[in-house]
């Protein structure tokens, strides 16, 4: 089956952020995520999911176990289990990236205030 955000689960997260689970299952998670401009995210970790940021558009700013990254269209960042983390939309334009993690990270997140 094609799998586009036309038939895919999509979901809300966040402050106005969109996502289509692409793969959806205990083993592997494979979901485009939208964040609009000036938004992010919790500081989390996960216990047992390693996850793998690909950006498609905008430029992303991650906070991992206190250090800043910012990652541009064409490129990805792998975050290991256990390291707290964020993603951040800094700028003015959308953010879209695709998100995998293995085993799926829904049920294994920790937010950390």
């Amino acid at each position: 089956m094609i799998i586009d955000t036309h038939n895919a689960e999509h979901y809300h997260w966040g402050d106005q952020c969109d996502g289509w689970h692409f793969v959806k299952s205990d083993r592997l998670s494979v979901i485009k995520e939208t964040m609009p401009s000036m938004t992010m995210e919790k500081r989390h970790y996960h216990e047992k999911a390693q996850q793998f940021f690909y950006i498609l558009s905008g430029l992303a700013t991650f906070e991992i176990n206190g250090q800043i990254f910012t990652v541009m269209p064409g490129k990805g960042i792998l975050i290991q289990p256990g390291a707290v983390h964020q993603i951040l939309n800094n700028t003015g334009t959308d953010l879209e990236f695709i998100v995998v993690s293995e085993p799926k990270s829904h049920g294994d997140r920790v937010t950390v205030e």
